[in-house]
């Protein structure tokens, strides 16, 4: 009965170290140890993230505009900043 318990001690150990290595702890801490490594990994995660969030705006903003031209009469707006061009030349 003891040998039966000792396997299946054995074996939960052995699934659970697999699961441990499979979450890469090990890699995780050396980051953490090396602060110089942390640093570069974060500074290019913040640039990624950055240059997704550019080009996404752009996008999006070329796409609200494209509707804006199709929707809306965009000389009416034109006169309206030419106004705003004059009075701010105006106040010069």
């Amino acid at each position: 009965m003891d040998d039966k318990r000792l396997t299946q001690f054995e074996k939960k150990i052995e699934k659970l170290a697999q699961d441990l290595e499979k979450t890469k702890i090990c890699e995780y801490v050396n980051i953490m140890n090396n602060p110089k490594r942390l640093l570069y990994i974060n500074f290019m995660a913040g640039l990624a993230r950055g240059l997704g969030t550019a080009i996404g705006l752009t996008i999006l903003a070329a796409v609200f505009f494209y509707m804006l031209k199709s929707t809306v009469d965009l000389p009416l707006i034109g006169k309206y900043i030419a106004q705003l061009i004059n009075i701010i030349e105006n106040y010069r």
